[in-house]
């Protein structure tokens, strides 16, 4: 039994990462109702500033917060730019935009840093810890508190602030919110801005474990998708939930199932497949709702 709850442990913090990028995917997806296929290399390319401010002589959480608020403009800034010309046009348009996006900054991470991988310190020790018989490294719990932190954060933030209202309010109901004087186009773009950290967040939080290299994120969004989707695009709390649900199912399934065994991404792209099949809302997003 102490075995299982070891495992538990692990697919926590690989769900924490999840999460956190699923998450950004959601704010997105709720204030434009387009998946940023752009988000991993956003969060790929935030990692690799912060490997930058680091080899310079920063300490880490100075980094880190450093990072964060530079994703943040970044992400307010490619709304600005990239995203709000496109406005009221045919959504292809703006999906297409965020794979050009995708392939520029894979580039740009490329031509700045090289395609060599690179080591990226963790904030916590790897130094283990014995609960009960469980066995886990003090760097997967404070994976998993990063992440809930950031979580609840952005839940009092939403839920207490009026800036948190008003980006709520937009994304619901913008036609409504201007009639109350809500400046929806900007708090769509707060809403990129935040969904940027959120992805730094997981590239941060990743790359200790995978190593830094332009391709860092490529299977982590696949896995923040299959998240996104088995929770609900439309549903923040069911990003969280769909990440650290898929984070611990792929662990013990690739572990007591061996015909999984090693099979983790495979497994993800079926659960999107049939998420989308059978609840296509996700487990706690709303089915969309049309009268005749």
């Amino acid at each position: 039994m102490s075995n299982f709850f070891q495992h538990v442990v692990i697919g926590l913090s690989s769900g924490g990462i999840y999460a956190s990028l699923a998450l950004a995917l959601v704010l997105v997806y709720r204030a434009t109702r387009v998946i940023n296929f752009a988000q991993g290399e956003m969060a790929m390319f935030c990692t690799f500033i912060a490997w930058s401010l680091l080899d310079r002589g920063l300490p880490y959480w100075g980094a880190f917060f450093a990072t964060l608020a530079i994703a943040f403009a970044g992400g307010v800034a490619l709304e600005r730019v990239v995203i709000r010309p496109l406005e009221g046009g045919p959504t292809l348009t703006i999906v297409m935009v965020t794979i050009g996006l995708l392939i520029g900054l894979n580039g740009a991470a490329f031509w700045i840093w090289g395609g060599e991988p690179k080591s990226f310190p963790s904030a916590f020790s790897t130094r283990t810890v014995h609960v009960g018989g469980v066995v886990f490294s003090v760097q997967d719990a404070g994976t998993i508190a990063v992440t809930l932190g950031a979580v609840v954060l952005l839940w009092l933030f939403f839920r207490y602030t009026k800036l948190g209202l008003a980006m709520r309010a937009s994304a619901v109901n913008p036609e409504e919110s201007r009639l109350v004087g809500v400046r929806v186009g900007w708090m769509l773009a707060f809403g990129w801005g935040l969904a940027a950290v959120l992805g730094a967040v997981s590239g941060m939080l990743a790359a200790p474990s995978l190593f830094l290299d332009p391709n860092l994120m490529r299977p982590v969004i696949i896995y923040a998708f299959a998240a996104a989707v088995l929770g609900g695009l439309d549903s923040p709390v069911g990003a969280v939930v769909g990440g650290l649900l898929l984070g611990v199912g792929l662990e013990l399934l690739t572990t007591y199932v061996d015909a999984l065994a090693g099979l983790q991404l495979p497994v993800a792209l079926a659960i999107i497949v049939a998420v989308l099949l059978v609840r296509p809302a996700g487990l706690l997003g709303r089915p969309a709702v049309s009268r005749v």
